[in-house]
């Protein structure tokens, strides 16, 4: 669109238009502005810099994208057996480690970021379902909608169940984890049972997820994808009041602190006699 407009020269009959490159002075007089390119696009640069809104903040995309990874270096190093688990459990750590900073950021973080933004009742998930299902009106959403919301949760619940049953889980032949000898022998069968079956949890609700933006991309035609990479959102879709206008980095720092304290308080309670107790890395 262009940003040039029609103006009038003040005066009687005879008005006509003229080109925006020249300027009227208080005298009277005219003049040729070379500067008008430079003047117009000064103009033009509010427009162009609401033509995207940042709503992702950078700690959330960044936690993201290390859960993700992290899921699948677990699920390897899982696969890989006997000489990869020492790594396994290092893992496992880290992941107590992202949940800690996840519920944290989801209580205090930028707008988005927090559960209060996303969580909904039963009737809001089901009423965005429908329309989402062509069955009702279309809700839009600028952060997580409804059922994304409910998604985030139950990954993250199956992410805990996770972490908390590797806790005291074994291998049998000489890994255990960090709590396993504070536990029966069949309570940590129990554990390890339910560590591997969980996973097969986790692997639903990735392909559900994945399939929901495989739907979001190719029958809504919106690709959700890169504002989780960059952060930003187009503008008619995100009203201004709405936008977030920081990723509160020092804040996420205080977090990412807080989340390694809790994580270090944790695995120190463990018996220094679990092969998985120690917090030696070497």
């Amino acid at each position: 669109m262009s940003t040039e407009s029609t103006k009038l020269t003040p005066g009687g009959r005879g008005s006509r238009a003229v080109a925006p490159a020249i300027a009227v002075q208080a005298d009277g007089t005219s003049c040729e502005r070379n500067s008008g390119i430079a003047a117009v696009e000064l103009a033009a640069s509010p427009m162009q810099a609401d033509e995207r809104r940042l709503v992702w903040d950078l700690p959330l995309r960044a936690f993201h994208w290390l859960f993700a990874a992290s899921i699948l270096a677990s699920w390897g190093t899982a696969k890989l057996g006997f000489t990869w688990m020492q790594w396994h459990i290092r893992l496992g750590y880290w992941m107590m480690g992202l949940l800690v900073f996840r519920i944290v950021w989801g209580l205090i973080g930028p707008r988005h970021a927090r559960f209060t933004s996303f969580l909904k009742g039963p009737s809001a998930v089901v009423r965005y379902a429908k329309g989402l299902a062509g069955r009702g009106e279309g809700i839009a959403s600028v952060g997580h909608n409804p059922l994304g919301g409910l998604m985030v949760i139950i990954m993250l619940l199956l992410a805990a169940f996770q972490v908390s049953t590797g806790l005291f889980a074994t291998d049998d032949i000489a890994y255990t984890g960090p709590f396993n000898p504070t536990v029966s022998g069949g309570t940590a069968d129990l554990m390890t049972h339910l560590h591997h079956l969980n996973f097969n949890l986790i692997w639903a609700a990735i392909a559900l997820h994945v399939g929901a933006i495989t739907y979001y991309a190719f029958v809504k035609r919106e690709n959700l994808v890169p504002a989780m990479l960059h952060g930003w959102k187009p503008a008619e879709a995100v009203p201004a009041g709405e936008a977030i206008t920081t990723s509160e980095l020092w804040k996420a720092l205080i977090v990412m602190i807080i989340a390694a304290a809790v994580v270090y308080g944790i695995l120190s309670l463990a018996p220094a006699s679990s092969p998985g107790g120690s917090l030696d890395f070497n």
